[in-house]
């Protein structure tokens, strides 16, 4: 089977938007480029906000019940691991033969995600930040030399279902990011 989007069998739930295309153009691509770069820039303004604020409280509850409650520490330990965790999987797919769907991901009631948000969210804000926009630096240099044979690999999400590399970084990395973002500038409005 071919990659949804290119007029294949494998349709899927992705096929006919416009953002999770099986092939990738290069306007799409510097599109993602572009909604990267200001996420790293919206990222970077929260900085001195966050890091003057520090030590921030730790939330009692930050695993995904509806009592959980991130501020700073959690969302910075969640960037730092999401960022790095995804480009890993996006590579995972990437290195797949184009047979078949190759496994990838998790949800977000993962142990180890919740385990590495737990250690981390202790560490300062500087590093945690650092950590973070060194992923996403990983991405903007990774993302350009990928062909459309690699964007068009699927991946077989075990939520979401099949999905081309071209929707990974978008999804998981990019749009993530942004909603991440916003809510650090919410949780710190009162602080600066």
């Amino acid at each position: 089977m071919q990659a949804a989007g290119n007029g294949s069998a494998r349709a899927g739930r992705f096929s006919g938007l416009e953002c999770y295309a099986g092939r990738a153009t290069l306007a799409r691509m510097d599109d993602l480029l572009e909604r990267l770069q200001e996420g790293i820039d919206g990222l970077q303004e929260t900085r001195a906000t966050v890091e003057a604020g520090a030590p921030w409280p730790l939330a009692a509850v930050f695993d995904t019940s509806e009592e959980a409650s991130w501020g700073p520490p959690e969302v910075l330990s969640h960037l730092a691991e999401m960022a790095t965790y995804w480009l890993g999987e996006i590579e995972r797919v990437v290195a797949g033969d184009g047979t078949a769907s190759v496994p990838f991901g998790r949800v977000s009631t993962d142990t180890m995600r919740l385990g590495i948000i737990e250690r981390d969210r202790s560490l300062p804000p500087r590093e945690l930040y650092d950590r973070t926009v060194s992923a996403l630096q990983r991405l903007e240099r990774r993302w350009p030399t990928l062909t459309e044979t690699e964007l068009a690999r699927v991946g077989l999400h075990p939520r979401l279902g099949e999905m081309p590399v071209s929707a990974m970084a978008d999804r998981f990395i990019v749009s993530h990011l942004a909603e991440h973002v916003v809510q650090l500038r919410d949780v710190t409005a009162g602080a600066s």
